[in-house]
């Protein structure tokens, strides 16, 4: 099938106007998730950005630091794909919508369909869009999004993002780069209000599950341990970041666990904790993490 990714990569280039050099701006894949938020909201659909396009739109006043961090490395395409969460109630009318923005939709496989979501691909080829209803199944710990897509108007609220982002066991560079934006951008508080990261939110749902808490706490270390390498950052912006996520660490480690979460914590990382999902950028358990150990090892 390699041929058939060549001729369709080769395609692609064919209907990008030249000055892009082959490369899709960032600036299509913002104006396009405005555009498909906005159009939803006149149809009666609830859509909002999720992902590394989310995240972006939601730390546009730290533009220059994403840029600084070189999201997937100097000189590639920043964004692949759009992502976004709707409501399960809308699921009848998607396909009717995404079609009258001229996207075509993928065939339902017996992946998607596990995985409740939807694919479209843009008409001209240049990236494909993935929906997903109430919840994101297609993840190492799912979350569920019921009754929180109405906190921010564009995209999911900068808690949810960031959850989206630390759910991952294979952390991958890009996730380090977008969680890094979302720590320095936003402040913690005790509830969704304003522009701020609900501490108290992400401790109330780790209390419950011990695979959860594993991954994302391990997550929160290797950031705090990498800060020191990122040259993007000024001293001050990583004592900043640091202080954030020692502080998110003390709600997690305040909140009361379940009785669940204490049984769980006895077979610890001996058995699995997480559901595994395959993607380009896994390199075993904690991708990311496991690459620097292995760095530093040598």
């Amino acid at each position: 099938m390699v041929w058939l990714q060549r001729m369709e990569e080769e395609a692609r280039e064919i209907r990008m106007p030249k000055e892009w050099g082959g490369v899709v701006p960032s600036s299509v894949f913002l104006d396009e998730a405005r555009h498909i938020v906005e159009e939803g909201g006149k149809r009666g659909l609830t859509l909002r950005a999720m992902g590394g396009v989310g995240i972006r739109l939601q730390t546009l006043e730290c533009e220059d630091l994403g840029q600084r961090l070189a999201r997937l490395g100097e000189g590639e395409q920043e964004f692949t794909d759009l992502d976004f969460m709707t409501y399960k109630k809308c699921r009848k009318q998607m396909q009717e919508f995404f079609e009258s923005l001229g996207y075509a939709k993928r065939r339902a496989t017996l992946s998607s369909a596990a995985s409740e979501r939807q694919i479209y691909f843009h008409q001209n080829g240049w990236f494909f869009v993935d929906v997903f209803f109430d919840k994101l199944m297609v993840a190492n710990h799912r979350l569920d999004f019921r009754g929180r897509l109405e906190l921010d108007p564009l995209t999911l609220s900068p808690t949810d993002l960031l959850l989206e982002k630390l759910q991952i066991v294979g952390f991958s560079e890009k996730d380090f780069k977008d969680s890094l934006t979302l720590l320095f951008a936003h402040e913690l508080a005790q509830r969704d209000e304003g522009n701020a990261i609900n501490a108290r939110h992400i401790a109330t749902l780790l209390a419950k599950d011990w695979g959860f808490w594993y991954t994302l706490t391990t997550n929160l270390n290797g950031i705090k341990d990498l800060l020191p390498t990122v040259d993007a950052l000024s001293d001050d912006d990583r004592d900043n970041i640091a202080k954030r996520i020692s502080e998110l660490q003390v709600h997690i480690d305040a909140e009361p666990k379940s009785m669940g979460w204490k049984a769980r914590s006895k077979i610890g990382a001996r058995k699995r904790w997480y559901q595994p999902v395959e993607t380009e950028d896994t390199v075993g358990d904690f991708g990311i993490w496991r690459m620097t150990r292995e760095e530093r090892k040598g």
